[in-house]
């Protein structure tokens, strides 16, 4: 039986907290819980004299993989509400490749 998980690619998360909002919604948990939380490290001035802010979405010992919306078919409401793109759901094998493309900059999560 396969492994799923989820393939975050922080270099490009917006920080919008589409991710966010879908989760607590699907799995119905009350303001100030989250199945997955965006972090924002930043702003912070480079040595170039640039600002930079960094968003990482990560998800919560409440994440489950959004279970019941995957047994019937779909994928997690992270995944398919982000806008960016950057959240992708699949079994270990399909994102050990996609990570291996994308590199360093992705992380993976397993409940």
């Amino acid at each position: 039986m396969a492994t799923y998980g989820l393939m975050i690619d922080n270099e490009y998360c917006t920080g919008c907290h589409s991710c966010e909002i879908a989760c607590r919604n699907e799995l119905g948990l009350p303001k100030g819980q989250w199945g997955i939380k965006l972090l924002e490290l930043g702003p912070w001035k480079k040595l170039d004299g640039k600002w930079e802010t960094k968003f990482v979405p990560v998800p919560t010992t409440y994440c489950n993989l959004c279970a019941d919306r995957v047994e019937a078919g779909g994928v997690p409401a992270c995944a398919l509400h982000c806008l960016s793109d950057v959240i992708e759901y699949g079994t270990l094998e399909e994102l050990a490749v996609k990570m291996a493309e994308k590199g360093e900059k992705c992380s993976v999560f397993l409940p």
